[in-house]
């Protein structure tokens, strides 16, 4: 790795967390895809399967991320960041050139693969982000993880807001501000986020600022559901319709006032403890020597510092130097990692617990995503028309089991030693229930079910960032969380594509209609869906049996302890 500049102070890791709230809300374009999906349709000729397809190329790319991994620890953030700005104008700019019609006659294949580089640009966007505040943050994994998954979340709810108020329900006009819009915000916000040195260590100002943030991103959710409602009910002016936008840009912001506050009132230094040995070393000058004392450093190399090296140090090493450097006793051979540890990829990809957790995320949210990508048709089949309704009800209920999944598995793990994987066990039992009801068509599910789906969503989506890094180390931690969040797109393509798809059209043409209406359109998917999510329920409660050591290794003190390394 090229020698990367690490921040210095208190402010900069807040501030990099403020910018790094707009660049997550940048990283969930993928969520629109609804909001411009019948325009798509309608443009092209395409039916259900096609758009189905298309929904598919959507989560591949914005899920395939092992590039992005790669990248966060061969290059600084912002690099990260102008890749993932240049796929977002390329992907989104053709998408943009059909619906307007502006260029006729594109084949479908092209479109897909403009769906895949567009949404891709999530990849980049997230991982950039993602990696270094949880490296600006070590100590605060569950809350960061939380916080910022939270805000990806509620990025669907913003579209929304955005494309019926500014956009007037334009999906034209939408693709363009994803085209230039998202650009332009992650090219202002590149430059505060990068890598600082992270905290010492825990105290009552660092958790003051996280949960103003969690209250912020709250605030937000409630703000964003409210407006909904409101233009769903009453029809606004266009002055009304850009004030209420103007507040929620107000909102979005607040997390600077952290690192603002923190400028104006700068909080006192606490003086290093010292100790009579200490001052027996220290040198006294004699009364009346003008010559000051040699400094000496009061303070050694913080733990936490120490850890930020670990995984920024280079380690471009052939193998054959590590060996003849053990023979000649330079080095100690390096064991293998133990949980807990820093793993490389291919170390973690043999452990049992790393395909557990995979199968587990894959199986959960690879059902949850079903819903999502399909979430038009189900209102439809439900005799909803208008289904930005239910795509805010499940923004804002995903973002809820995201920062409360953050919030709840970090109470529980620092006081109990409880697994974080315990609360993936809660959310796909709850599923299971869920895709029951929903299968069965029974009367006022479409509502609840879509919200349930969207909280239990949230959770298995935020639970496993911070699972990955306590498991297998922040070291190598893109990559390996990249590998794990490929279970969306595989989950999309089986679940999604294959099952969903299939079965709408089969119920459609029973119907002798494109379009299908009735409980049944789905009915054959919610039950398979159940059955899924109930053996991913079994993996989960194994996956938790096993880790439940290393839990009580990180946290037996009542707060993450960091292990020492293996050498990687």
């Amino acid at each position: 790795m090229p020698n990367i500049i690490v921040k210095g102070g208190s402010r900069p890791p807040w501030v990099g967390l403020a910018a790094a709230v707009w660049v997550e809300v940048a990283a969930g374009n993928g969520y629109t895809f609804p909001l411009y999906s019948p325009a798509l349709k309608a443009v092209m000729g395409l039916n259900q399967q096609q758009i189905t397809i298309l929904g598919v190329a959507n989560d591949i790319g914005e899920s395939v991320g092992l590039l992005p991994g790669i990248a966060c620890n061969k290059f600084p953030p912002w690099a990260v960041l102008s890749v993932g700005v240049v796929m977002c104008f390329l992907g989104y700019g053709v998408l943009w050139l059909t619906v307007s019609q502006t260029v006729v006659g594109l084949p479908y294949w092209l479109l897909w693969i403009a769906l895949v580089i567009g949404t891709n640009s999530n990849a980049w966007f997230g991982t950039s982000v993602l990696v270094t505040n949880m490296r600006n943050f070590p100590l605060s994994r569950g809350t960061v993880s939380g916080i910022l998954k939270g805000y990806v979340g509620l990025s669907a709810a913003v579209y929304t807001v955005i494309y019926n108020m500014v956009l007037k329900d334009s999906s034209s006009n939408f693709l363009l501000f994803l085209t230039l819009g998202i650009p332009v915000t992650c090219l202002l916000m590149m430059y505060f986020i990068r890598v600082c040195t992270p905290a010492s260590g825990e105290d009552s100002s660092v958790h003051v600022h996280f949960l103003f943030t969690q209250a912020a991103s709250v605030l937000l959710a409630i703000y964003l559901l409210t407006t909904t409602i409101v233009t769903d009910v009453f029809a606004l002016s266009n002055a009304a319709c850009y004030t209420l936008v103007a507040i929620m840009v107000v909102i979005m912001a607040s997390p600077l006032a952290i690192p603002v506050k923190m400028t104006l009132f700068p909080a006192k230094k606490r003086s290093p403890p010292t100790s009579a040995s200490n001052l027996a070393a220290a040198p006294v000058a004699e009364e009346g020597d003008s010559t000051p004392p040699t400094e000496q450093p009061l303070l050694v190399q913080s733990e936490s510092a120490a850890y930020l090296g670990n995984f920024l140090e280079n380690e471009d090493f052939s193998d054959v130097e590590t060996l003849l450097a053990v023979g000649e006793g330079a080095v100690k051979k390096k064991r293998r990692p133990k949980r807990g540890e820093d793993f490389r990829f291919r170390e973690a990809a043999v452990k049992a617990d790393f395909w557990l957790l995979w199968m587990v995320y894959f199986l959960g949210v690879g059902s949850g995503i079903t819903v999502l990508n399909n979430l038009a048709q189900i209102g439809s089949a439900f005799g909803v028309n208008d289904t930005t309704m239910l795509l805010a009800i499940f923004s804002f209920c995903n973002f809820g089991g995201r920062l409360g999944s953050g919030v709840v598995s970090e109470y529980f793990v620092r006081s109990s030693t409880t697994p974080r994987s315990v609360w993936m066990t809660l959310a796909e039992a709850i599923m299971v229930i869920v895709f029951i009801l929903f299968g069965l068509g029974v009367d006022g599910m479409l509502y609840v079910a879509t919200a349930l789906i969207g909280v239990c969503y949230g959770i298995l989506y935020s639970v496993m960032v911070p699972i990955v890094s306590e498991l297998f180390g922040l070291k190598h931690f893109g990559v390996i969380y990249n590998f794990v969040l490929l279970g969306n797109p595989v989950g999309a393509l089986l679940f999604s594509g294959g099952l969903a798809g299939t079965m709408y059209d089969v119920e459609a043409s029973k119907q002798g209609s494109s379009t299908c209406v009735g409980h049944e359109c789905f009915r054959v998917t919610f039950l398979v869906l159940a059955a899924i999510c109930g053996f991913g329920t079994l993996l989960s409660i194994i996956l938790t049996i096993r880790i439940r050591p290393v839990y009580q290794m990180l946290y037996s003190g009542g707060s993450f302890r960091i292990p020492q390394t293996s050498g990687h």
